[in-house]
Order: C-alpha cells, then structure tokens, then sequence
C-alpha cells in the first residue's frame, strides 16, 4: 500500500513541474523588468560576442555576465566569444536554426544585415525597469543611438540595443595646447587656422594624418559645406560636373594652405597607418582626426596619463552642417525573434548597459559609456558634451569613401594635396 501511495505523489509532482514548462520561465513586472517564477526551471540564454574573450570589452563582458548570473541564479548565460568572424558565422547559424538567443556588432550592421532576425524592441526600450529608476530604459541612455539603429529599417522601430558608443572628432594632445596658450578648443575653421598657428610658434607640430584616415579629413569640410548626402552624391558622379562646384575648390585650397604653412606633420605624405596616430600618442604631433576609440588603440603607447582632448569637426563660412553633425555609431546587441526567453535577454541587456556594468565596460576598453549614470574614462570627458548635441549622422569618412572605385584616386590626389606636392586645382583635375 505504501508503495501504491508513493508513486501516485511522484506522478503528481511530475505533473505539476510539466505544467509550469517554459511558459512560466518569467514575467513582465509592472514596470516592465522580468522576475522570476518560484517554479521557474533553468533559463539558458546563448549569446554570440563579436569580442574575444581576452579583448578588454570582451573580459569585462564575462565578469559583467557572471554577475548577472549571481543575481540571477535561474539563468544561465552561455557566451560563444566569435570575435570579428561573426561578420562571417552568425548568419550562416541563424539560417540552420541554430539556437542564438543574443548576439552584438555594429549597430549598423546588425540592424541592416541581421534585422530580419531580430526582435522588436520598441515596448522594451519604452518601458521602465527598476534599475531605471522610474525612466523609460531609452531614457537612461542616449536615446539618440536607438533612434539611429531605427533609422535603418523600414518600420522606423528599435531592433538593437546599443553600447560603447564612438564619434569621429580631432583627437588632440592638451599639453599641447596649454603650452601654446591655447585655452579654447576650435569651433570654426578660422579659429582652427589660429590655433594650428599657436602650435607651431610653440614648438609643435600641429596636425597629422595617414593613409587610413586622410580622406577623412576631405569628407568632413565638405560635408560641413553641403552635407555628407551631397558628399556621396559628389563622388557617385560619373559626369564629374559636380566637382566643378566652388566648394570642392574652397576646400582644396583650404587644405593647400595647411600645407603651405607647415601646419602638417613633414611626413604626412608618406605615413601608413597607424603612423599618425603613434605620432600623436607620443607627443609628436598635437591634433588627428580619428574616432574614439584611438584612445584604446593607442593605449600601449600613450599610457593612461595622456593628456586626451576631443574636439568636433570645425565649421566653416557659409556650411550647412554644424557640430550636431559627425560620423558617430555605437556597437549594438540584438535579441533573435524566436528566443524563448525575451524577458530575460532584455534583462541582461539592461544590466549590461546601464549602472556598474556599463561604467566597467568603459572603463576597462577606455571607451564611451552608454548610460547618463555612468562615470566616464577621463581621458573621454570633452567628448561627453559633444555626444550629446549629435542628431545628424555622417557615414563614414563623411561619405567621401562611397564610391569604392574613385576613393584611392582621390586619397592619393588628397595626400598629394596636404603634402604639399600639387595645388588645390591640381587636385580638383585629378579626382574629377
């Protein structure tokens, strides 16, 4: 009889567990965060990183994720550390079916090459969770990256969650500039020509550049003349009429001048990357246009105590584009559709994104935070007021580098140019 009894309480309880299933793994809280069930079973989330597990962004990723999994002790979070190879592999897994609850990259690549894939995460972003204090999650960090990933699609919705924002901006040595007796950063061209001129009365040697960025520096005048959508307009142009507009003239001549006055560092025609920005990490030169992320880059070189400065891309007389405009971009997290468990990879996401995690993530890779609350790296500090005026975003390189078969015609034209080798109708010639 004993046994009898014994095995119906076992099929009981067996009945019981089956009908909480996955169903029950979580649920939304009235401020839109995740709790968990008591009857909860495990929870596994997969998350592809297109870190390595020994990059700075990738090792603080792990600790970030192991406690998360402390506090969260339902979940478990398995990382597989793709590395850059996700441009390659993810797509291919997701088509197999293979389970991939999490993955990140480039906010523009995820959203434009990996949407289709992706959860909408409009209610998410909108909603408030405990660790936001009463604010919608879109709120607590800069809204103005989601709203760019929702630029890309079609629907005008949120399919990524962003972190480790960057902004192309001059990257400059403030030694430098205090030695000079520079005490403000540059807001207009003319103000830029003083302050390169300030430089080299002081001993320094103002400017430089190499053959990863130089054009660069190209695409930012001209875009502040007319917009990087008429710069890519402009480098499309088969007829090459458009390169006869006074502006492409205006800015050659402007570079010519730099040139001719010395304010570029004497091997700029010849550089590869990264000699220039070795060549301002030690000291060598004041001021390189560059993301921020060079901080990072160059850390092994200029070592913590640098003297880091941002400042945005000048504007000239007469531009329709002033410093709200820059190439800026962020890396970002996506959450697959057919994920079992959206509740819980969102949960990860805020705690990856907003509080300790995201000032560590900075912190450790030297990067941006994405958050209001975070502290940020002091070499980054002048960047933080310029991320926050950004709503007009420039493509890369300001758009010069769209057509992929004139841009080595018009690097080489533009190192030719800042050289001191050809005169701005010269060059006008040569990349028409």
């Amino acid at each position: 009889m004993k046994k009898i009894l014994w095995s119906v309480v076992l099929v009981f309880g067996l009945l019981v567990v089956s009908c909480g299933g996955d169903s029950e793994a979580s649920e939304i809280t009235s401020t839109g965060g995740t709790t968990a069930s008591k009857s909860t079973p495990q929870v596994e989330l997969v998350y592809w990183s297109m870190w390595n597990s020994t990059e700075p962004q990738g090792a603080t990723i792990k600790a970030a994720i192991d406690d998360f999994m402390k506090l969260n002790p339902e979940i478990k979070v398995q990382v597989n550390w793709a590395g850059r190879e996700i441009r390659k592999t993810l797509q291919p897994a997701l088509d197999n079916g293979q389970r991939i609850d999490i993955w990140d990259e480039d906010l523009e690549r995820v959203v434009r090459t990996w949407g289709k894939y992706a959860l909408n995460l409009d209610s998410y972003v909108n909603a408030t969770y405990e660790s936001t204090n009463g604010q919608p999650y879109r709120d607590v960090v800069m809204g103005n990256m989601i709203d760019m990933g929702a630029s890309f699609t079609d629907d005008g919705s949120a399919y990524a969650v962003p972190y480790q924002p960057f902004l192309f901006g001059f990257m400059y040595n403030k030694d430098h500039f205090k030695a000079a007796g520079i005490t403000k950063t540059p807001d207009t061209w003319d103000e830029f020509l003083e302050v390169c001129e300030k430089l080299k009365a002081a001993g320094f040697v103002p400017i430089t550049t190499d053959d990863a960025y130089v054009d660069t520096l190209l695409g930012h005048h001209l875009a502040r003349y007319k917009g990087s959508d008429w710069v890519e307009e402009l480098v499309l142009d088969s007829t090459g009429k458009l390169w006869d507009d006074p502006v492409v003239l205006k800015t050659a001549k402007a570079y010519e001048s730099l040139a001719a006055k010395g304010y570029f560092s004497s091997t700029v025609g010849a550089n590869r990357w990264p000699a220039g920005q070795q060549d301002l990490a030690v000291g060598d030169v004041s001021m390189y246009l560059n993301g921020t992320w060079l901080v990072n880059e160059v850390m092994g070189t200029a070592g913590p105590d640098f003297p880091w400065g941002t400042f945005a891309y000048p504007t000239v007389e007469g531009g329709v584009d002033g410093h709200n405009a820059a190439n800026y971009g962020t890396q970002a997290f996506q959450i697959n559709k057919n994920t079992k468990y959206p509740n819980e990879a969102f949960k990860l996401l805020i705690h990856l994104t907003t509080g300790k995690w995201d000032t560590e993530i900075a912190k450790k890779s030297y990067g941006v935070p994405v958050s209001g609350t975070a502290i940020w790296p002091t070499q980054l500090e002048d960047a933080k007021s310029l991320f926050n005026q950004l709503d007009t975003r420039y493509p890369w390189a300001a758009g010069i580098q769209t057509n992929t078969d004139k841009s080595p015609v018009i690097a080489e034209a533009f190192t030719k140019l800042i050289g001191g080798n050809i005169t701005a109708e010269q060059f006008v010639q040569m990349v028409k």
